[in-house]
């Protein structure tokens, strides 16, 4: 197991290097990392989350779901990177702006 309380950049430097350890990053990938694309397979990884939760509120297996949730992140961390957006001052900038925000009560 790799170490614990990693900042978004150290994760994110965690996930390239295993994407360019597998040459996605290679011009001739037959997985292109694209905006598209890391898009495409964040919403499908997303979509797997929801498996877990067919016809039942309950979690049956924590370790899979914990997986789906890890893909989930590691997508939306290459995808924020691949795009330049700093994802830490994206979501700091959301829960400001969220603060300000009503919802129905």
């Amino acid at each position: 197991m790799t170490e614990k309380n990693l900042t978004i950049k150290e994760l994110t430097e965690q996930m390239h290097a295993l994407v360019k350890s597998k040459g996605w990053y290679e011009t001739d990938s037959k997985r292109p990392q694209t905006s598209r694309n890391l898009a495409v397979s964040l919403s499908i990884e997303a979509a797997e989350i929801l498996e877990h939760f067919q016809f039942t509120d309950e979690i049956k297996d924590r370790e899979e779901l914990g997986g789906e949730l890890a893909d989930v992140m590691l997508y939306l961390l290459q995808l924020a990177s691949v795009s330049g957006i700093d994802l830490e001052e994206a979501v700091l900038k959301k829960i400001e702006k969220n603060k300000t925000r009503t919802w129905d009560q």
